[in-house]
């Protein structure tokens, strides 16, 4: 099992693939399965076959079974691999079968596990902890808030968090490890960062049964001593477009837990505006990739009409990526409330008992919640 919920840095135990003799899959996409059986049969394999499903036994010690998930990483597109529930050693009474394999990770997800299409042993062997960037109020430059960005150390190397949810989506761990990302991220807080706000980004997709997959975090959050509403869950905008209305139940889920809702790096366009009015985040984040084109002319009308729209909404506008004084003046200017960056300070691990260090400021313990912003 993993560290409990109050551990800043943790292990998990991830359940790694056996060699296995026997594969059971299963898909309504009909002509996926004769190509598995035919690979299968190449590689040695005995072939049992029944509409939408293939029984493959492996008499010689799991080579032949390991031979094939190698071939079929390379003969399958994504989707078809997707497309394919696979139970390996499975119980061999019927009812047992069934309920196995409507729980059973998709071949996509065998593969990874297996180390094939990602490099599963790093997310297995990296311990996991959260920096934390400091995010400012433009005008007085107090800190009101930190980003907690997931960390993993393994083999003597950190691998930053963009790695570690790659391997755990590839390998169908994603809403395990959203769920420890976000406990990390507030065990870590715990102890200095006051009554200054937490950022945590996080995939709703992931997040299944509410009640149930979101009980974690609210103890992660007594435990830590931090209050409902200094927690904002970071949603990015390619992530809420997918499923709107499984976003929506999630993203209820959220309030009614007090916690409040962050939209990270919203564009310009109708397909965003829509987006904020259906979402009404109470906070807009604006990317570094905008904020790095400032001063163009195309970037300002963006900033200026995305940061127009979300305080009409009543949200607060971060921008992200600021680096210079030229940027945090010019993204003030076209109203943004905050700002993050290396200007003010780089993700860090906070020191025991001390609020990270930053680049100009010091974090303010007694920082007061983000205010929504006035209509303008």
């Amino acid at each position: 099992m993993g560290s409990p919920i109050g551990a800043a840095r943790r292990r998990e135990e991830w359940h790694l693939p056996d060699v296995a003799t026997r594969v059971l899959l299963a898909t309504e996409q009909e002509h996926v399965l004769p190509a598995v059986a035919a690979t299968a049969r190449s590689v040695g394999l005995s072939v049992f076959a029944a509409p939408g499903l293939l029984d493959l036994l492996d008499e010689r010690d799991g080579l032949g079974v390991e031979r094939l998930f190698d071939r079929l990483s390379r003969e399958l597109t994504g989707a078809e691999a997707e497309a394919v529930r696979v139970a390996t050693d499975p119980a061999g009474e019927y009812t047992a079968l069934a309920t196995g394999l409507l729980t059973a990770p998709t071949l996509a997800a065998e593969l990874a596990r297996r180390g094939i299409t990602a490099e599963v042993g790093v997310l297995a062997e990296a311990e996991l902890w959260s920096a934390y960037q400091p995010i400012v109020d433009l005008t007085g430059r107090a800190v009101v808030a930190h980003e907690a960005l997931l960390r993993g150390d393994s083999d003597g190397r950190t691998i930053d968090g963009g790695d570690l949810f790659f391997v755990a989506d590839s390998a169908g761990w994603l809403p395990r490890l959203d769920r420890v990302g976000r406990e990390c991220a507030i065990a870590g807080a715990a102890g200095w960062i006051g009554d200054a706000d937490l950022f945590v980004n996080t995939h709703p997709t992931s997040v299944l049964r509410p009640d149930a997959d979101l009980a974690s975090t609210a103890e992660a959050l007594e435990l830590a001593g931090l209050g409902p509403r200094q927690l904002v869950l970071e949603v990015g905008e390619r992530a809420a477009v997918t499923d709107r209305g499984h976003l929506l139940a999630v993203l209820e889920s959220y309030r009614a837990h007090g916690w409040r809702v962050a939209l990270d790096e919203v564009a310009a366009g109708w397909s965003s505006r829509s987006l904020l009015d259906v979402v009404r985040p109470d906070v807009v984040k604006l990317g570094r990739a905008l904020v790095s084109a400032l001063p163009d002319d195309g970037a300002r009308a963006v900033v200026r009409t995305v940061a127009g729209h979300a305080h009409r909404l009543g949200a607060v506008v971060v921008a992200e990526g600021v680096e210079t004084e030229q940027a945090a003046e010019e993204v003030a200017a076209l109203g943004a409330d905050l700002a993050q960056g290396w200007l003010f300070g780089r993700p860090v691990a906070p020191p025991a008992g001390d609020a990270p260090a930053t680049a100009e400021t010091d974090a303010a313990p007694g920082a007061e919640e983000l205010s929504p912003a006035p209509t303008r």
